[in-house]
C-alpha cells in the first residue's frame, strides 16, 4: 500500500492498533474506535466512556457468514448472522446511545477470527450468488440495528485474493450505492497468509474503503511496534511505550485517531485505557 495517502491512526487492543483513514477528514478530526460485544462479557455501550470532544465508532463484533448448527462450524455463502452479545447491544441499545450521544456512529464487523473456537473462513460458492445474499443479510442486520457502517476482518481463507477482492468490493460498492451504509474499514495485519487478500481489494476497491485498521496487536508480545492492547496478546502495552509512541505521530501530525480491542476485555479494568486514550485525543483537537 502507498502510505503517502494514508492518514495512521493508532488503536489500543486492549490492543493497540494502527488505523490508517483515507478519508479526506480534517486534519483536527480525532476518531476513537472499539470492538464490543465478542466475548460476552455483558458489557453495555453505556459502559464505555464517550468523550464528547471526539469522534467515536463502536463496532459490533460479529455479524458471521457460518452456521453454528453444524460441526464444525460451516460456512452459509454470504448469508449473515447476528453472533455479537444480542442480549446488551439490542437494537434499541443502539439507537438510545446513538441519541444520546451525537458523536457516536455504530458499525459492525463482518468474519472474525474463530466462531465457537473454529476458525471462520471466507468460502464463496460464487462471486454472484455471495453478493447477492451478503447484500439482503446485510441490509436486513444494518436496517434492524441502525447501523451506519461495516468492518472487514476475515482472516481465513477457502478461496483466492481475487475472489475475495471481487466479493468483498461488489459488496461496499452496493451497500454504499444504495446508502445503506456511510463508511466501511478493512482490517488487516502483516501476514503472508493475509496480505494477498487485502492487497487485492485495496488495489481495485481502494477507493471504497474510508478507514484501515491496522491490526498491530496481532503481533508477538514482545514487538517494538508501537501497538497495544487490553487483552494482554499482544502488541505493545501502553506501559512499554504506546502513548510514548502516540505522542511522536502527533508531533509528525500522523496521528488521527485510536482503535481498541476490546471493549469486552476492558471492563475489568473500569476502561483505564479508553478514558485516556480519549482525553489524549480531545487534548489534540483542543489544540494542546
Amino acid at each position: 500500500m502507498d502510505s503517502s495517502k494514508f492518514f495512521f491512526f493508532f488503536i489500543p487492543h486492549v490492543l493497540f492498533i494502527t488505523v490508517i483513514s483515507i478519508q479526506a477528514v480534517p486534519a483536527e478530526s480525532k476518531l476513537f474506535r472499539e470492538y464490543i460485544g465478542a466475548e460476552s462479557q455483558n458489557v453495555t455501550f453505556s459502559d464505555v466512556p464517550i468523550n464528547p470532544k471526539i469522534e467515536l465508532h463502536f463496532i459490533l463484533s460479529s455479524a458471521i457468514d457460518s452456521t453454528t448448527s453444524a460441526s464444525p462450524p460451516s460456512p452459509t455463502n454470504g448469508d449473515f448472522k447476528v453472533y455479537w452479545d444480542t442480549e446488551n447491544l439490542s437494537p434499541c441499545n443502539v439507537s438510545s446511545i446513538k441519541a444520546h450521544h451525537s458523536n457516536v456512529k455504530v458499525a459492525m464487523s463482518l468474519g472474525g477470527d474463530t466462531i465457537e473456537g473454529k476458525h471462520v473462513h471466507f468460502k464463496p460458492t460464487s462471486i454472484d450468488s455471495w453478493v447477492r445474499n451478503a447484500i439482503k443479510s446485510i441490509t436486513w442486520i444494518v436496517r434492524e440495528y441502525n447501523l451506519d457502517g461495516i468492518d472487514i476482518d476475515y482472516e481465513h481463507f477457502s478461496a483466492d485474493p481475487d475472489t475475495f477482492a471481487e466479493c468483498i468490493g461488489q459488496l461496499v460498492l452496493i451497500l454504499k450505492q444504495s446508502k445503506v451504509v456511510s463508511f466501511a474499514s478493512i482490517a488487516p495485519y502483516d501476514d503472508d497468509s493475509i496480505q494477498p487478500y487485502y492487497l487485492a481489494l485495496w488495489r481495485k476497491y481502494g477507493h471504497l474503503i474510508d478507514y484501515v485498521n491496522f491490526q498491530f496487536y496481532a503481533y508477538e508480545e514482545g514487538t517494538t511496534i508501537p501497538d497495544f492492547g487490553t487483552d494482554g496478546s499482544g502488541g505493545l502495552s501502553p506501559d512499554n511505550g504506546f502513548f510514548e509512541a502516540c505522542s511522536k505521530l502527533q508531533y509528525q501530525c500522523k496521528l488521527h485517531g485510536i482503535f481498541i480491542w476490546s471493549a469486552d476485555d476492558s471492563k475489568k479494568t473500569n476502561f483505564y485505557y479508553e478514558k485516556q486514550s480519549q482525553t489524549f485525543l480531545a487534548a489534540q483537537n483542543d489544540g494542546l
